[in-house]
């Protein structure tokens, strides 16, 4: 009872730091609902029962979000039609790839409710995934927005490659920081330096602002990974570690730095614990407690912050604005988020 009572509240506390994020855009974002509604329509009345669920579904839309206030924050506060498309397409492709996803993971849930391959089954899903693809593409070709399509197309080939990198590495346990860092910033932080991407390009094409947001929205999707694989050693807030990464042979930050710094020994039982004996709760919970006094989290937390302090330090080239304080709030919101 007391660990839901915890939980509600980080949940109140979440929603109420995000409304804060959105309050400067809130007006473009109810008008990007509508527009990104629309984009999913089909004449095949099966799509649209399943877009519908897919949009009733949707969860906090940081996507979007990213593209309109880094527009508004480079362009004085303006949006254009370029802006609502990059935002959808945006949207489009990430809902496609969360669709596949949920078919290569056997997933029977999405952010609390059954996926759509759980509902539809997985051919459904898969093609249901393809026509979103197809729209995202078609609405950047469709309006010659060949920019904000070379964007996304490069996020949507890292990701991929992201994916089947960490599964490669995975059988062998060999990961090393350099290619951790290389797996979170193409799984993860491709698509918000994506979303930072697009929202520069749709108000000022072929600037130095295009690649200086990339770039921002990079450095948050570093430190934004890093803090979710914390999560997975426990915290104060939200209860007991869950060891999933560990359990998923997962090589994370905290891991990969104690296996690089204990005795050959110890590292073999590392290794070992985590090949063979990631079923076993009880190994799984003495690897977290060692990882945790070698100082594996520690160093985890210290390479977020200065992906942290290096975003902050990119945002401090802009002028005050209240979209500037709302990506603020974002940066500091990702590491400092319970949950």
């Amino acid at each position: 009872m007391l660990f839901l009572k915890e939980s509600l509240t980080i949940l109140a506390a979440r929603m109420k730091t995000i409304s804060r994020i959105k309050l400067p855009v809130e007006k473009e974002m109810e008008l990007f609902e509508k527009k990104f509604t629309q984009s999913m329509s089909s004449q095949v009345a099966l799509l649209n029962r399943i877009t519908h669920f897919i949009v009733n579904r949707k969860g906090k839309q940081m996507r979007p979000m990213f593209v309109f206030l880094v527009a508004k924050m480079v362009a004085e506060g303006k949006v254009n039609e370029r802006t609502y498309r990059g935002a959808s397409v945006i949207e489009l492709i990430h809902t496609a790839t969360l669709v596949h996803d949920d078919v290569v993971d056997d997933s029977n849930r999405r952010r609390g409710f059954f996926s759509i391959n759980a509902l539809w089954k997985n051919k459904i899903a898969v093609l249901v995934g393809d026509y979103l693809l197809s729209k995202g593409l078609l609405l950047s070709i469709d309006n010659d927005d060949f920019d904000l399509l070379k964007i996304i197309s490069v996020a949507v080939r890292e990701m991929s490659e992201g994916e089947l990198l960490q599964i490669e590495k995975a059988r062998r346990l060999d990961i090393t920081e350099d290619i951790y860092y290389e797996i979170i910033r193409q799984k993860t932080a491709t698509l918000i330096a994506a979303c930072c991407s697009l929202g520069a390009a749709s108000v000022r094409p072929n600037s130095e602002e295009v690649e200086k947001m990339r770039h921002f929205g990079e450095l948050i999707g570093m430190a934004f990974q890093i803090k979710d694989d914390l999560f997975d050693y426990g915290n104060e807030k939200i209860g007991k570690p869950t060891g999933i990464d560990i359990k998923e042979q997962k090589m994370t930050l905290p891991l990969i730095y104690v296996l690089n710094k204990v005795s050959k020994k110890e590292k073999s039982w590392l290794i070992n614990s985590v090949k063979n004996h990631n079923k076993d709760k009880k190994r799984v919970i003495e690897v977290i407690s060692f990882v945790k006094k070698q100082g594996g989290l520690d160093y985890a937390v210290d390479q977020m912050k200065k992906f942290q302090k290096e975003a902050l330090e990119l945002l401090d080239q802009y002028p005050s604005s209240e979209y500037k304080d709302s990506l603020i709030l974002m940066v500091n919101y990702v590491i400092e988020r319970k949950k």
